[in-house]
This record gives structure tokens, C-alpha cells and sequence, in this order.
């Protein structure tokens, strides 16, 4: 099932469940240029968050409009997997932990 154009819920992945929220929709910098979505993981019942940042839409990048986000459960369980594999251990304690992703979460 598709879920779009939420900001928040939870996904099932492998057996575990993770609590998802947008953090930052595109937006521009005057520093950095367009910047992509972030959405904020955390494993139900551990403490370190993991950041995922997606790459600027290209319709912004070409000066076209904004269009409404496209999230949905499969998108985040290729993100959450990938960070997974990249080192981000959910149980461990310290800082949020960022990882660039692509626009379909790998």
C-alpha cells in the first residue's frame, strides 16, 4: 500500500519497526543551492537517529514548481536498509548519524 503525502508514521522493515518524520522538505540555500528532503528514522525503543537526505528534486533544480513530496513505506525501507548496510546501528548511543541517498532511498 502506498501512503503518500504523510509527514510522520511507522514502517515495518526485516522485523523491526521504525518511527519516521520529515524533517526538512526542498528548499533553497543561498549558501548550498537546492537542497533535498530529510527524514529523521528511529527504531522503536533505541536511541540513535539516523538522517537520510535525498537529493533536490530535479524539477526544482530546472526552475519548474514545486511539487507535493512523494514518500511512501517502500521508499523508506530502501532508506532505512541502506543506512543499515552503510553502519548505523539503532541501538548504539551518540549523535544522529546522516546519509545522502538517492531519490529512491538506495
Amino acid at each position: 500500500m502506498l501512503n503518500t503525502h504523510r509527514l510522520s508514521g511507522i514502517v515495518d522493515v526485516d522485523g523491526s519497526q521504525y518511527e519516521w518524520e520529515l524533517r526538512r522538505e526542498p528548499q533553497w540555500s543561498n549558501i548550498d543551492g537546492w537542497q533535498g528532503m530529510t527524514v529523521a528514522l528511529l527504531q522503536k525503543h533505541t536511541q540513535r537517529e539516523a538522517l537520510l537526505e535525498f537529493p533536490p528534486p530535479k524539477r526544482l533544480m530546472k526552475g519548474l514548481q514545486r511539487g507535493r513530496l512523494q514518500i511512501n513505506d517502500a521508499i523508506l525501507a530502501r532508506g532505512i536498509r541502506a543506512a543499515l548496510l552503510a553502519g548505523w546501528e539503532p541501538s548504539s548511543r551518540g549523535k544522529s548519524v546522516a546519509f545522502m541517498v538517492d531519490a529512491d532511498g538506495n
